[in-house]
């Protein structure tokens, strides 16, 4: 099912000339001349199509530098009127919303915590009505695909159609290279569900670390998202706010010149049909693969069966354990990772499960029912 979002392409509100497209600017305004100074550098490298910074700045604990406040928005203009890069500010409330616009902020964005709760992005929903402005929304901090739909959604509603989506990683407890996780086939799904939808990759708060911003750049520009905001600072050593994942405008355009562009289609007709031959292929093999899981899940009910008669439980971490350490194993040594196989093996699995709970409270289910009609 897509998404019905009324929406403007990309191209007709900011400038997408430069490739990729980037926006980019301090984690926190600072000072004025922290702010402008950047800003002066970041637009002589030529790499980037606005600058961002942040003015107000929800943190996780109290006492934490919150961000400067709305004397920030004079400094951002200032930016503006010198280097003429259109700004862009993160909102949380309606009072950020009516402040920015009448500072002439260009485009707003929804942080990662205002999506993750409806009554917020309402109420800058709300506060958005009548207005034409680009408006851009970042994933929820938790993989919470309907969140960051809704929110995408309450704002369309709301007459925006300058729309786009911000994949900034999402928060786990499993300790990884990265700040967020990226969760790409989270973001992968939004896409599927409004292809016409942009998704501008966050790099900086992915990683946490400005040594992995290239790397991270480069995946998501090949899964053919739309852009960059990563981070920048004049001197990312003295930074008041994250100052691990900010870079100088130098180090920025070194990244930017390291990037390879790639289009998602191809007009050569000797290469469309070579692809066309292989994605068969793969056709093939994906249907067989589910031909093969149904027949599986027949021997699982099979199985259920035999258990409800010898009164055998459903769940043997024994068994479970040995498919585990088996399968791993053999998919390791057909060059599948170990988490790939894992993931694939607990869908399985879980489904296994679901089937012989079914066979084994089938009749359970239809004395209860036929009780109740008895009492009727």
């Amino acid at each position: 099912m897509k998404l019905n979002l009324n929406i403007q392409p990309l191209n007709t509100w900011i400038n997408t000339g430069k490739e990729p497209l980037v926006i980019s600017g301090p984690c926190s305004a600072e000072t004025e001349e922290q702010l402008v100074a950047t800003a002066h550098l970041l637009a002589q490298t030529g790499k980037i199509s606005a600058l961002r910074a942040g003015i107000w700045k929800p943190r996780t604990r109290p006492g934490e530098f919150e961000g400067i406040g709305s004397i920030g928005l004079e400094w951002l203009k200032r930016a503006k009127e010198e280097t003429g890069l259109p700004t862009a500010v993160e909102v949380a409330t309606a009072k950020h919303v009516e402040e920015a616009l009448k500072a002439g902020v260009d485009i707003l964005w929804v942080g990662a915590r205002s999506t993750a709760n409806p009554f917020t992005v309402q109420e800058i929903a709300d506060a958005l009505k009548g207005v034409d402005v680009p408006v851009m929304v970042k994933n929820p901090v938790n993989p919470d695909l309907s969140l960051w739909v809704g929110a995408l959604e309450r704002i369309n509603n709301a007459g925006i159609t300058k729309l786009a989506a911000i994949h900034r990683g999402f928060s786990s407890y499993e300790k990884s290279a990265f700040r967020n996780e990226p969760m790409w086939d989270v973001a992968i799904s939004l896409k599927t569900l409004a292809p016409e939808l942009p998704i501008i990759n966050d790099p900086s708060h992915i990683t946490g670390n400005r040594d992995l911003i290239g790397y991270v750049s480069q995946k998501a520009l090949d899964l053919d998202m739309q852009g960059l905001m990563i981070e920048s600072h004049i001197d990312p050593s003295v930074a008041w706010t994250d100052a691990k994942q900010q870079v100088t405008p130098a180090a920025l355009a070194d990244i930017i010149d390291h990037l390879t562009l790639r289009k998602p289609e191809v007009r050569n007709a000797e290469v469309n049909d070579k692809m066309t031959e292989l994605r068969n292929q793969i056709d093939k093999i994906d249907d067989l693969v589910i031909q093969k899981i149904a027949e599986r899940m027949q021997i699982a009910e099979k199985i259920g069966q035999y258990k409800k008669e010898n009164n055998i439980t459903i769940l043997q971490v024994g068994r479970w354990d040995e498919i585990l350490q088996k399968r791993t194993t053999y998919g390791k040594a057909l060059k599948l990772s170990g988490e790939f196989t894992e993931k694939l093996l607990e869908l399985v699995h879980n489904e296994s499960i679901r089937r012989q709970t079914e066979v084994m409270n089938a009749e359970a289910g239809q004395g209860q029912a036929a009780e109740k009609l008895t009492h009727a």
